[in-house]
């Protein structure tokens, strides 16, 4: 396969000249499989970590199959759909197919959350070739006949198991049944679970399967090492690594929102330039953020998970995983952020005492002990032993959570991630879940309503 060209795949004269003004020259190993059975029309599952080059291996052949015979697309219809899990995978998705198309007329619109609607109601009257959209949006879009699903001929969903974790397959689901039965169509996931094998089932027809890497495996590139240090100090410790200028382009990766702005926060008083980038952020915000780390303008990007996939951004030399996941899939996908499209990354990760079971997961899905490295860090002090003892879970209250820092449950009732919940006020037990719809937790409504009725 070393001799492959994207010529010898068999793409068109335009998008040939397009990947040459970007020196993409040779096929990855997911695109050297995937262009020619989608070329010939076939349904595909393809199966690939992080950084394979995934988009290029369904937005060249969808270029290509639109192109050929063009036909302008009628008021508020598309001809292609691309379904994203997260906001900025969609803008990137839609910028990588601007630049492999830039010598095609077809027309492109982004239809997401997090902005006014009313920007992309307009473009859609015209009608466009491909949509590229977030399910919330798009399905509140069609549901007030703002976009018609029913001249599809491609549907592509991307990062299929991001879907499921993040809440959005009822939302797929009700927008293929806006479908025509007779489309293309593609799933990429970067693991298989039994939701996604469930979904494959109903979505695709006879696929192509494609898998180019082993299940939940690492960045091969990646070299992962791991320091053992007390929450109180982990922003110290992040300090004195970030004296190194080698850690030129990073992402600290925290477990929460609050978290990622009050790391970020720290940073700049400390002098290192950083955004953070968040769920609570609206999406300007966001893009703006994003766009301050590309350009370079941050060294520094703090990010919740929402920025484990999709966030195709060069040359990232660092990810430091300031609080681990509780999910161990997510420590795969954070990583993957370094070491893209063949380059070398380095991942650094700072583990506490309340974190060595997620420690423990992660090492046993990614089927290596990480190497663990000393810091010269100087003992607690008094202080942070004390808000150390603080901010340790009570005994008792685990509520099926295994033993596992935090307990709770994992897609409802008590958020994961363990930690003190961000926002408690003064006195409050830290650890204790939020309380939806007033005053009283949600396992106390019921009673509460047994004893109104009694009364």
């Amino acid at each position: 396969m070393t001799d492959v060209t994207f010529a010898g795949l068999g793409i068109a004269e335009p998008i040939l000249r397009a990947l040459a003004q970007e020196n993409y020259t040779t096929p990855t190993p997911i695109q050297s499989r995937a262009v020619p059975a989608l070329l010939a029309g076939r349904d595909l599952l393809g199966i690939a970590q992080t950084g394979t080059g995934k988009t290029a291996a369904f937005g060249l052949p969808l270029l290509q199959k639109l192109s050929i015979g063009h036909v302008p697309p009628a008021p508020k219809q598309c001809k292609a759909l691309i379904l994203a899990p997260t906001r900025e995978l969609a803008v990137q998705i839609e910028e990588s197919l601007r630049v492999y198309g830039r010598f095609l007329n077809l027309k492109r619109a982004v239809i997401l959350g997090g902005v006014s609607a009313n920007t992309q109601i307009n473009t859609m009257k015209g009608g466009v070739d491909i949509v590229v959209a977030t399910p919330g949006r798009l399905l509140d879009l069609v549901q007030q006949k703002m976009i018609r699903l029913d001249a599809v001929q491609v549907l592509i969903i991307d990062e299929a198991d991001r879907m499921f974790d993040m809440g959005f397959i009822r939302d797929v689901r009700k927008i293929v049944n806006y479908l025509p039965r007779e489309r293309q169509s593609m799933l990429f996931s970067a693991t298989m679970p039994d939701d996604v094998v469930k979904l494959v089932g109903d979505v695709l027809k006879n696929p192509e399967r494609i898998e180019v890497a082993p299940q939940s495996k690492t960045a091969d590139r990646v070299a992962q090492s791991l320091y053992y240090v007390p929450m109180p100090q982990k922003r110290q410790l992040l300090s004195h690594l970030l004296e190194d200028v080698s850690l030129n382009r990073v992402i600290v990766f925290t477990r929460t929102k609050h978290g990622a702005n009050r790391v970020a926060e720290h940073l700049s008083k400390t002098g290192v330039s950083s955004e953070a980038i968040h769920g609570n952020k609206s999406q300007n915000a966001r893009q703006r953020a994003l766009e301050n780390f590309r350009s370079g303008k941050a060294r520094v990007l703090v990010a919740t998970d929402i920025a484990a996939r999709g966030i195709d951004i060069d040359h990232i030399s660092h990810v430091i995983n300031f609080e681990l996941p509780n999910e161990p899939e997510s420590y795969v996908h954070r990583i993957g952020r370094t070491a893209r499209a063949g380059g070398e990354g380095i991942a650094i990760s700072f583990c506490d005492s309340t974190e060595r079971t997620y420690l423990r997961d992660i090492e046993r899905i990614i089927r290596m002990k990480i190497e663990v490295v000393p810091h010269d860090l100087p003992d607690l002090t008094a202080e942070q032993i004390k808000a150390a003892e603080e901010r340790r879970p009570p005994h008792g209250h685990r509520h099926g959570g295994g033993g596992k820092p935090g307990g709770g449950h994992r897609g409802g009732g008590h958020k994961p991630g363990g930690g003190a919940r961000d926002g408690a006020p003064a006195g409050a037990d830290a650890y204790a879940p939020k309380k939806r719809n007033g005053s009283r937790p949600h396992w106390q409504r019921g009673k509460d309503k047994k004893r109104t009725s009694a009364a």
